[in-house]
């Protein structure tokens, strides 16, 4: 998928994320920002994917780590969602991951317990 479709894409994304959490504000449950974010997705004519396994490649051998990702969204964007006070080293490190796993190019990490979502979403680009 080129760049700019890329970026089309996350812009609604953004505005996916907006909407949910304007409509239901922070305190809730992961999963339940997950379901609604998938709504509005279908909603909007996107293919998204819910808790898709991501398996590990070591030594030619495909290991099931037990990994899920969250959303991916047009099978090329991964979005991590969280609920926490703070977005921690850890949770960028997980996306970050998640990117390298998977080999795409783009990543969400979204809090969802913030007053304001945009102080919640962060993007990553995984440079392959």
């Amino acid at each position: 998928m080129d760049r700019e479709k890329l970026e089309l894409i996350g812009k609604q994304i953004v505005d996916v994320a907006y909407q949910v959490h304007k409509e239901l504000g922070p305190g809730l449950l992961e999963s339940a920002y997950e379901r609604c974010m998938t709504f509005e997705f279908i909603d909007r004519g996107f293919h998204v994917e819910r808790q898709k396994k991501l398996p590990i490649i070591y030594k030619g051998n495909l290991i099931e780590g037990g990994y899920r990702l969250d959303l991916i969204v047009e099978k090329e964007i991964i979005i991590e969602l969280k609920t926490v006070d703070h977005i921690l080293p850890v949770h960028e490190a997980q996306l970050i991951s998640y990117l390298k796993l998977s080999g795409k190019k783009l990543g969400y990490l979204i809090n969802f317990n913030v007053d304001l979502i945009k102080n919640g979403i962060y993007r990553r680009v995984n440079k392959l």
